[in-house]
């Protein structure tokens, strides 16, 4: 566990007062899942997904989402060289390791769509030809849910390829005034150092899918999708893709708390992460202002929770 620390540790020279949502990051990323950062603007999403490039090692694209990006700004394009007299594949944004898909909802849907066959499956399609991805790839995608004015909202198809939607939220005073010293002629993401490279964080991230789910937890997952399908709150519950999204966040959270199994806890705490952007509320339960923030931790609390102690238990 020594190198998740000091990832965290690296990532808290740039980033202060958000020690919960960098290790929820850090746990997506280590369960091979993409993260959504939704919050107002100024509050660190960049800084913090270029501390994470850096401190990993990992090399960093940046996409600024606007009405007029189009798919092949992210997938890359076929272009003809009269120097070498043949097509040539010019790569696109999402051909690197961590990608920071910013404001992704003042971008076309048609845009939006071109990041789903990379986030799902590691690959771009472009005139017919597939190309990997380097490994390991993570897109960190922003947006604002205040500012609506030239929006796209997302699909639920792509919101499902979301692992987890995470906001950072305003600093404590303490953090802020922290934050505003640190800054004093000079940038904090320049103490950042590398204490990782890519191919240790896949090492990481099989040694996060080896850990030990008790069938008591699966069982566990699949009641609290079936809830949500079942509640008259929710018109679209969670999918069977949100079922295994919980599963391998559940292992990561076990991972980084340096446990070899998962326990109901570990569920527990990324649910709300995983699940909130998945489901659809009812116009009933609109109409009773509620949200889905408001509903899930009904859903948990009214599913029984299964006796798990460790391995074999």
């Amino acid at each position: 566990m020594t190198e998740i620390n000091r990832v965290i540790t690296e990532i808290e020279k740039a980033v202060s007062g958000k020690h919960d949502v960098i290790e929820k990051v850090l746990m997506a990323m280590l369960a091979g899942g993409h993260v959504l950062l939704e919050d107002v603007p100024g509050v660190g999403k960049t800084t913090m997904a270029l501390a994470f490039s850096r401190a990993m090692g990992l090399r960093f694209r940046r996409i600024q989402f606007t009405p007029d990006v189009v798919p092949s700004d992210v997938t890359g394009y076929v272009m003809f060289d009269r120097e070498r007299n043949k097509f040539v594949y010019r790569p696109g944004a999402a051909v690197c390791n961590l990608l920071l898909a910013d404001e992704i909802n003042r971008t076309s849907s048609k845009t939006q769509s071109a990041l789903l066959e990379v986030m799902q499956e590691g690959k771009i399609t472009v005139d017919g030809v597939v190309r990997p991805v380097p490994a390991p790839f993570t897109v960190i995608a922003t947006q604002n849910p205040i500012g609506t004015a030239g929006t796209q909202k997302l699909p639920e198809a792509q919101l499902d390829r979301f692992m987890v939607r995470l906001s950072m939220g305003y600093p404590d005073r303490d953090a802020e005034i922290e934050m505003m010293k640190s800054r004093e002629g000079r940038d904090p993401l320049a103490d950042v150092q590398t204490v990782l490279n890519g191919e240790e964080l896949l090492a990481l991230r099989k040694k996060t899918d080896a850990v030990y789910t008790d069938d008591k937890i699966y069982e566990y997952i699949a009641d609290l999708t079936k809830a949500t399908r079942d509640s008259g709150l929710f018109r679209l519950g969670l999918s069977p893709r949100a079922s295994l999204a919980l599963a391998r966040m559940a292992r990561s959270h076990a991972f980084v708390r340096g446990r070899d199994y998962v326990l109901p806890e570990d569920v527990r705490e990324v649910f709300a992460d995983v699940s909130a952007h998945r489901v659809v509320i009812s116009s009933k339960a609109q109409l009773d202002g509620k949200t889905a923030a408001d509903i899930l931790p009904e859903i948990l609390k009214n599913v029984p929770e299964p006796r798990v102690s460790g391995v074999g238990e």
